[in-house]
Formats: C-alpha cells, structure tokens, sequence
C-alpha cells in the first residue's frame, strides 16, 4: 500500500505518452493479419520480420484512422510528413530498427479537455505520429522479468500500426493523468479507430514525471515509467514515483537516487524498478525512411477526413447538459462509449425523458449487460422498447416496481413492454374503491400497528402499504395507495 502523500512542498509535472493500435484487420506495412492471442509467430512475413530485399506498403485504412484521431484531438494535420528509421537492438525488434516518425510527424499542435473534478481543465498535445508495434517478450520464471530463468520472443505484433500521442507537460496530479488518459480512450473508441483495450495492449501508456518546488520553473529530472496498462495502476505508479522523488529530494531517503532513467511498473510490489538509463533521441540515429514514399494531404482531402468525424464525447456532454438538463454526472456516464449514447438518444427520440432514461440505461441495463456479458447492440429490447416502457411508468399503467420486474425478460425477449403487461396481466390498480378496499382489508388485519401508528408511529405507514401491495401483486399505485392511507387512518 502506498503511504497518504504529505503536505504538498513539491509538484509534479507529467507528460503522457499514449500507444494506441489501430484497428485495422493487417498490419501497418504488410499484408500479415492483426489478431490478439494468435498462437505465436504465426502472423509473421518476410516484410514484418525483415528480411532482406522486402519493402514495405503503407496501410491506407491505418493513413485514415491516424488523421481522424488527429483532428479529433484538434491538432493541425500537417501538409507534408515522413517516416523515418528509429535505430535499436532488441530481441522484440527483427529489424533492429522501427519505422516511425521523427522531425515530420503527422500531426501536432492539438488538444483535450479533461475534468479531474476540479473544473475543465486543457491538455495540450505536442504531437501525434504513426509508428509500427514491436514484438512481446514472455519472460519464464518466478518473477517474470526480473526472476526470469529464459526468454521467448513472439513476433505475432512486430509491425502492427500505432499512433502515439504525446502529451504536453500540462499535467500536474495522478488524477488529471487518468482523467486524460480516459478522454483519448472515449475519443479513438468514438472514431472506432482503437478498441481501447488496455488489457490486451492495444491501448498503452508511458508516464513521464519529474518533481519541482512548487512556484519555481525550471523542471526536475525526469523519470519515464513503463508497463502501465490500466487507469488504476496509472494513478499508483505515479503517485509512488512522487513521493519517491521527493524523498530523494528532501534527503529523507539517502539510498534514492534521481537520474533520467527508465522504470517500470511491478504491479505486485506496488512500486517502480530501475530498467535503464534513458536513451536521449540522439541515441536512435534517426533518419528518412528510405523505402517509404512521404505522406502528403492536400486541402481537399483534409475537408474530406473533417466530414467523417462524429459528434465527440466532449461535445455530447455540453449538449446533453445545456439542452437536456443532465447533471454532469449523467452526462458523462451517458457519453463514455458511442453505443450507450446511441441507444440513450434513440430512446429520448422516441420520447423518453432524458433524466428517466439515463437513469434506466446507466441503472438496471448496464446491470444487465454486464451480468451477461453483453454489449448494447446486441440487446434484443430496442430504444423504443425502453421508451415505451418509461411511458407506460409515466401513464400509470404499472409501477416502477413492476417495470424492474418485467426488464429482465424485457431484455431477452425484445418484446413490446405494452404486449407484456397485457400478456402478464399487470396494468396498475388505480381504482380508487379496489385500492379502498384492500387496505380496509389489510388495517382490519391488522389492529396492533394501527393502534400504533394512531399513538404517533407514522412509519408504520409503510408496513401498509407494502401489506395492501401484496394483496394487489404489486399492481397498486403506491402515490394512490398513500393518499388513501392517509384518509383512512388521519
């Protein structure tokens, strides 16, 4: 566990760097299939590999999810970019140098918007640039890297297509670093351009860090950090590497040293290790990609990229607020993925109040979903489905209860909810001499607690209700069932 960080004499500044693989079905420079847990080195070519004598082919549909992201991230896309040769030896590495880009990237200059829970807050992005995936090393042994006894290589993902976003470094708490790496998450989700995956690694994150006094300017030595790939362990790398910096810093720990240097992440000690001293970009030797022709767009394609972008998740947020009155809370659970605000608009469409029916989606069906396993597009109950359901709450026809209790079935069999009520026999008592009745019924039944509640113990009003909703199988309207109470016992 990590110790609660003390009072604040120092800052953070961070700079994220994000990984995200595209989704395309081949890789960036040849035609070997994309596909995770793939047995190993089963994807592989003699392009992917390098071999001698092979020349790579840039995927367009990896061309195309690069510029989206861009403009999504309000970068200027530039007119004219290159790759370029990054030069290093490693055993995930088959050709002992990767393509990406350098000096020319595709995109720079862009931004997100985040909210860490202390109002909107901009992040600035300094670049985004395609590169091509190394391999994965699995390393054997007790403790896997460091414990390791011997090494495999599988070079199923070596040349599978990336962008990397890098970030500005505009970030100065843990928790606006998840806030950011979540927002570029929602966005290439939206863009269907990365799955997003963390887990599986197709969306990961390198964190760099240093530690400064807080009012001066001049920036501390900075530490990347990392095999980070979930939110929760982007919070606790970082707050660790803080409070080990800063006891460096304050002498508190003589044995810590600070030095530009690369660290990883052990998830099971909770704690950041030494890996290497961090390469400068000298050290990689850039230069042109000699077999790659460079990458030129024009104003008219750009205007045609600019028309494919959907509505973001930033976007949908305003416009939910400002024109359907969700508080923000709300309106972010109903933004986070594309599918859960489609089916979320499509139900107001058909006339759910928004409150009602974010309150349905974010409540009993994503309940529903997880349970199963399922997504929202592979719900059987359409958004008219939902909409007629909160309608039928909002008439009178049946309680809220009952609604929860016909859902599940809802949900699985995708029929009308108003054909199921009838099919169920379960339209709302509102009649006002049936209601009467069976509460005389219940209050006959009961003379202890009436004798109670007349002696001044009104929450005995709710063990009424509750006894003349049994005796109406939950079909009576509680608002009724209470006002009539009241004229009974009052």
């Amino acid at each position: 566990m990590i110790a609660a960080l003390p009072q604040v004499q120092y800052e953070m500044v961070i700079g994220l760097e994000v990984h995200a693989q595209l989704s395309t079905q081949t890789k960036l420079f040849c035609g070997c299939p994309v596909e995770f847990g793939a047995p190993p080195n089963t994807h592989i070519c003699p392009v992917c590999t390098g071999q001698p004598g092979v020349l790579p082919v840039l995927n367009q549909r990896a061309f195309d999810y690069a510029i989206l992201v861009g403009l999504a991230l309000n970068g200027e896309i530039a007119a004219f970019s290159k790759f370029d040769r990054k030069q290093y030896f490693y055993p995930d590495l088959p050709k002992n140098y990767q393509i990406s880009q350098y000096d020319l990237p595709l995109v720079q200059h862009g931004w997100v918007e985040i909210d860490a829970g202390e109002g909107p807050l901009r992040i600035g992005i300094t670049r985004l640039h395609m590169e091509e995936d190394a391999g994965k090393l699995v390393h054997a042994g007790a403790d896997r890297l460091s414990g390791s006894t011997y090494t495999l290589v599988d070079y199923n993902r070596a040349g599978t297509p990336l962008v990397e976003i890098v970030s500005e470094p505009d970030i100065r708490t843990a928790a606006q670093a998840v806030a950011y790496v979540q927002e570029i998450r929602r966005i290439v989700r939206y863009l269907g351009a990365c799955d997003g995956n963390m887990q599986e690694g197709s969306m990961r994150c390198d964190v760099n860090i240093s530690v400064r006094p807080v009012g001066t300017e001049k920036f501390g030595t900075k530490v990347e950090i990392k095999n980070i790939n979930s939110f929760n362990s982007i919070q606790r790398a970082i707050e660790y590497e803080y409070i080990r910096q800063m006891s460096a810093l304050n002498g508190d720990n003589p044995t810590e040293v600070i030095r530009q240097e690369t660290r990883l992440w052990d998830e099971n000690a909770q704690k950041t290790r030494s890996m290497r001293l961090k390469e400068g970009s000298d050290d990689y030797r850039y230069f042109p990609e000699p077999d790659l022709l460079p990458l030129e767009v024009t104003p008219d394609l750009l205007a045609h990229y600019q028309a494919q972008l959907p509505e973001l998740p930033i976007a949908k947020r305003q416009r939910y607020q400002s024109e359907w009155g969700l508080s923000p809370y709300d309106a972010e659970a109903m933004s986070n993925d594309r599918t859960t605000a489609h089916y979320f608009e499509e139900a107001v469409r058909h006339g759910a109040p928004p409150k009602l029916a974010a309150n349905w989606v974010q409540g009993d069906i994503t309940a529903y979903l997880n349970e199963h396993h399922q997504r929202f597009e592979d719900l059987p109950l359409d958004p008219g489905g939902l909409a007629e359901l909160i309608q039928l709450i909002e008439s009178g026809t049946i309680s809220n209860k009952i609604a929860k209790e016909l859902l599940p079935e809802l949900l699985e069999r995708g029929i009308s909810p108003k054909a199921l009520v009838v099919e169920r026999g379960l339209t709302q008592i509102s009649d006002h001499q049936q209601l009467i009745e069976a509460l005389q019924q219940v209050l006959a039944e009961s003379p202890q607690q009436v004798a109670q509640y007349r002696e001044g113990k009104r929450k005995l009003a709710g063990y009424f209700v509750g006894q003349a909703m049994k005796k109406t199988q939950g079909r009576a309207d509680p608002q009724l069932l209470n006002q009539l109470l009241s004229s009974l016992l009052d």
